[in-house]
C-alpha cells in the first residue's frame, strides 16, 4: 500500500499498520472476487490504491473535518463498497449502510465486511428507491456517499431521503462546462427534495489530476413522502 501511505497525506491522513494491513487484505478479496464477478474494471494494485482507495478519501477534506466520530453514513449504489468501506477503514467509529440493489455485489461486501472485522457496517439489498421508504433508513443519516451513481437530478432523488434535515449528501463529480450544466439541471431537483448545493471542492492529491470535485449538498428542508418514485423513474424520468 505504498501509494495510498505517501498520497495520503495530502488528504490531511496518516494510516497506521492496522489500517494499512485492512486495506491490503481489502485488495485481495477485490481481486479475488473480481476475477469471477464484474466488481470493477480498475483492478491493478496500484491503481486500485489510487483510483478507488484515495479517491474514496477525498471527501473527508471535503467536510472540512466536521464529520462528527459516531455519523451514521449510507453509501447509494455501494458496488464494491466505495466510497463506504474506506472511509470506514480510516473513521472506524462511524456507522455505514451500504445500499446495493444487485445480490452477487451484495454478498461480496458482506464479505469483506466479515473478513476485515468491521463492526457498525449494514449491508441493504434493494433498490434505493423501495429503501429510502423503510422507516429505519429514511431521514436517519447524516451523510449519503454517492460515486459514479447518476447525474445530479437523479443522484439526488437517490439519495436526499435517506438524510436527516441538517446532514449532506457527497457526489464524487468531474469539474468543467459538464458539471455546470449538471448543477443547471438539478435546481428543480433541490428544490423539490429540499436541498441546496453548499460547496464543490477540488480535489488536489497525487494521481487525480484529472479536474475531479466533490460536491456538497446540505439538506434544509423534509423530502416529500412520494420521493424517491417507483424504481427506475428517477433515472428515466429524472426531475
Amino acid at each position: 500500500m505504498q501509494l495510498l501511505v505517501t498520497t495520503a497525506p495530502e488528504l490531511g491522513l496518516s494510516l497506521d499498520s492496522a489500517q494499512l494491513r485492512q486495506f491490503e487484505a481489502y485488495y485481495r478479496e477485490l481481486a479475488d472476487w473480481n476475477s469471477r464477478m464484474n466488481l470493477t474494471s480498475v483492478i491493478d494494485y496500484e491503481e486500485v490504491q489510487v483510483k478507488h482507495f484515495l479517491d474514496s478519501l477525498t471527501v473527508l477534506p471535503a467536510l472540512a473535518h466536521t464529520l462528527p466520530s459516531d455519523a451514521r453514513l449510507v453509501d447509494v449504489g455501494a458496488g464494491a463498497g466505495f466510497p463506504g468501506l474506506p472511509l470506514k477503514l480510516v473513521c472506524p467509529s462511524i456507522s455505514l449502510d451500504l445500499v446495493e440493489s444487485t445480490g452477487k455485489k451484495a454478498t461480496f461486501l458482506r464479505h469483506v465486511v466479515e473478513t476485515l472485522g468491521l463492526t457498525g457496517v449494514e449491508v441493504h439489498t434493494g433498490r434505493a428507491e423501495d429503501l429510502a421508504h423503510r422507516p429505519e433508513l429514511r431521514a436517519s443519516c447524516d451523510l449519503a456517499l454517492a460515486r459514479g451513481l447518476a447525474r445530479l437530478p437523479t443522484l439526488l432523488e437517490y439519495s436526499l431521503p435517506f438524510i436527516r434535515n441538517g446532514g449532506l449528501v457527497a457526489a464524487w463529480k468531474h469539474g468543467g462546462g459538464g458539471l455546470k450544466d449538471e448543477l443547471a439541471s438539478a435546481q428543480q431537483a433541490l428544490q423539490i427534495l429540499g436541498g441546496r448545493v453548499k460547496t464543490i471542492y477540488p480535489v488536489k492529491a497525487k494521481g487525480l489530476e484529472d479536474n475531479r470535485v466533490v460536491v456538497i449538498i446540505e439538506k434544509v428542508k423534509i423530502t416529500p413522502d412520494d420521493y424517491p418514485r417507483r424504481p427506475g423513474m428517477p433515472r428515466k424520468q429524472p426531475l
